[in-house]
Formats: C-alpha cells, sequence, structure tokens
C-alpha cells in the first residue's frame, strides 16, 4: 500500500468528525492596523476606534475579515512544530490548494477572542497525492454566531 493511501485509510474514519479546536488568540487593535496598513483597507470601521464608537453598529472598531482568514494557518495550528510530519506520515510537501467557500457570518470586535474548529469533510486521491476538504469554523468568545466558515483545500504530496 502507497503512502497515499495509507492516509486516505487513516482519515476516511474521521470524515465528519471534529479533529482539532485551536487556541485562543485575542484580536486586538494592534493587529487590526498592521492587517489594514498591509493591504491598503484603512476603512474607519476598522481602523478608527473613537468614530467606530460612536457611529458603528458594533460599538468598536472590527477586524476584517479576510484578517481572520488569514489567520487560519495559526487557528488551527498547521503550521505549529511537529503538526505536518504527526497528521500526514509518508508525506514530504503540504500545500493550500484553495477555498471552495467562505463566508463571515459576523463581525470580529477589537478585542474579542478566536478559535478555530476543524472537520474533515472529504479525503481523496488527486493527480499523484492527496486532497483534504476541512470544514473551519471560527468562533468568537461568547457569540453565537461564527466569526467565518471557509471550506479549505489542501493537498498533500509524497
Amino acid at each position: 500500500m502507497s503512502a497515499t493511501d495509507d492516509l486516505i485509510a487513516r482519515y476516511t474514519p474521521e470524515i465528519g468528525a471534529e479533529t482539532h479546536c485551536g487556541p485562543w488568540l485575542e484580536i486586538d487593535q494592534q493587529r487590526i492596523d498592521a492587517f489594514a496598513a498591509a493591504t491598503g483597507d484603512l476603512q474607519w470601521i476598522h481602523t478608527d476606534p473613537k468614530r467606530a464608537a460612536q457611529e458603528s453598529p458594533y460599538g468598536a472598531t472590527i477586524a476584517h475579515g479576510y484578517l481572520t482568514l488569514s489567520l487560519l494557518p495559526f487557528l488551527t495550528e498547521s503550521n505549529a512544530p511537529g503538526f505536518f510530519e504527526r497528521n500526514y506520515p509518508g508525506m514530504r510537501l503540504r500545500l493550500n490548494y484553495g477555498l471552495n467557500r467562505v463566508r463571515f457570518p459576523a463581525p470580529v470586535p477589537a478585542g474579542s477572542r478566536i478559535r478555530a474548529h476543524t472537520v474533515i469533510k472529504e479525503v481523496e486521491a488527486v493527480a499523484e497525492g492527496v486532497q483534504f476538504t476541512y470544514l473551519i469554523t471560527v468562533e468568537i468568545e461568547g457569540n453565537r454566531k461564527p466569526a467565518c466558515v471557509a471550506e479549505f483545500l489542501a493537498r498533500v504530496y509524497p
């Protein structure tokens, strides 16, 4: 049996199950401002706490949706030391292949804490590797609605 077959056999029984819940991360104004500067999205609802407190329906600045999305590697701990070796034995390379669907159901006010829950939706052989489809839901502490729900595709190769 090949390394790709082994990986598919290992994860097929876990389809539909939560495989990871990441650490909480506070989204502070400094992080929001740095993202705004990096992307050029300087809209006041993200960068002007005084104006946002007065005019925003949220009473505070909010994180960019794409900031939340960009934090998925940290929130899922997929780049943590040893993660790759533990989760993809026999593989040498992992690539972010893309996203099928992304939604931002609730805003993330500055000072909120978020964390990600990962569920395996599908595991399949592709070309010379294995494609994983993950459903990642980013929770906001104390909020019923999630900050982000993304269907993420990763490919791993032996």
